[in-house]
């Protein structure tokens, strides 16, 4: 028999949630676990619109359990902590992020890579460990183990904040894993959107020279003028991009629609990456020579672990790196993930949840 949403945890939570594959989301009842020794509970404040959660409300990748309340760039306050949390104290402001478990005990757990972890649990549209279905950020209250839970500089905004807890790590661990944050290197950034205007802002604090690569000229204005880019490349410029031949040290695709990567790795220098951070729904081609000449990298990166997860958050708070957002309420959720649909945003939508969400 299903279990009943509502009655299966003893704390009463609302939230909204998609339904079926239409991804349309609506008013949802269900409930939270007790706080355990060592979670920690807190009321949701603002949580990020991920383009991640539009693939997930759709089931475009396959994998949704429905019904699912998205979200995974969820800030709030600390309501309550368990007899054994040290990590925080109610009051303090606290982020969870795409994680909210792992197995603690293989190879990448144990080297703080959890995010590639084998038995990883998503925050939202996976299985817990009590067998217990996880619901994500559109909601107002959460709960998670102190481990996930990222703690929140002081005087960092929480609103603008919130993406850098997905879109934020999905770019800044590349950086760092590929040794591309190192003053004066050349690193190229493709697309201008969530991630990519993330990207562009991690890789200049770095010291780095950011050339954006685009496929749409009305964008370079922003690139340099607001991000800060000191180059701007349109991909369907062939001589544009004959000119940056072998210009570059490295890039981050953030791009998530089927493209060539072989125009790319020809603005590579000899051993250059190219990292692939945005999921495009079909594969994309390898093109071997492209690689084999110059001794060129195709690479992956997925997010980051929950220690470099706290050191990007320490770090953009440090640098004053924030994403650009428009704050929404919840019921302007549809709304919003129709205008993502069409890149209709700059560059990352957040919603009000506090201000927004009334229980029904």
């Amino acid at each position: 028999m299903a279990k009943n949403h509502e009655t299966e945890h003893p704390i009463g939570a609302f939230g909204w949630a998609a339904r079926d594959t239409s991804g349309v989301l609506s008013p949802f009842n269900f409930s939270r676990r007790a706080t355990g020794e060592y979670d920690v509970q807190f009321k949701v404040l603002y949580c990020g619109i991920c383009h991640s959660d539009l693939h997930m409300a759709k089931n475009e990748w396959g994998v949704t359990l429905y019904p699912v309340v998205p979200g995974h760039e969820i800030v709030g306050v600390v309501t309550e902590v368990g007899s054994k949390v040290n990590k925080v104290k109610p009051g303090d402001n606290v982020g969870v992020g795409v994680l909210v478990g792992s197995c603690r005990e293989c190879d990448q757990c144990t080297n703080d890579l959890e995010n590639y972890c084998s038995k990883q649990i998503l925050t939202y549209g996976a299985q817990y460990t009590d067998g217990s279905i996880t619901y994500g950020g559109y909601s107002d209250i959460m709960v998670a183990h102190e481990h996930f839970i990222i703690r929140w500089p002081e005087n960092f905004p929480l609103d603008i904040g919130a993406p850098l807890l997905c879109a934020g790590i999905t770019t800044y661990s590349p950086l760092k894993y590929f040794g591309l944050d190192k003053p004066g290197m050349s690193v190229g950034v493709v697309g201008l959107g969530g991630l990519g205007h993330v990207a562009v802002k991690f890789a200049k604090a770095f010291g780095t020279k950011v050339t954006v690569i685009s496929t749409s000229i009305g964008k370079k204005k922003e690139a340099i003028e607001l991000l800060g880019a000191d180059e701007f490349l349109v991909s369907r410029d062939p001589e544009q991009m004959q000119a940056a031949i072998g210009t570059l040290d490295g890039i981050i695709d953030t791009v998530s629609a089927t493209h060539p990567l072989p125009p790319l790795l020809a603005l590579l220098k000899p051993h250059g990456k190219l990292i692939v951070v945005g999921a495009p729904e079909k594969p994309l081609e390898l093109p071997a020579f492209s690689m084999i000449a110059g001794r060129k990298t195709i690479a992956g990166s997925g997010i980051g672990g929950l220690k470099e997860t706290q050191e990007m958050i320490d770090f953009a708070a440090k640098n004053n790196i924030l994403p650009e957002v428009e704050v929404v309420p919840i019921d302007y959720v549809n709304t919003a993930m129709e205008r993502l649909l069409k890149s209709d945003v700059k560059y990352r939508f957040v919603i009000d949840v506090a201000k927004s969400m009334k229980s029904e």
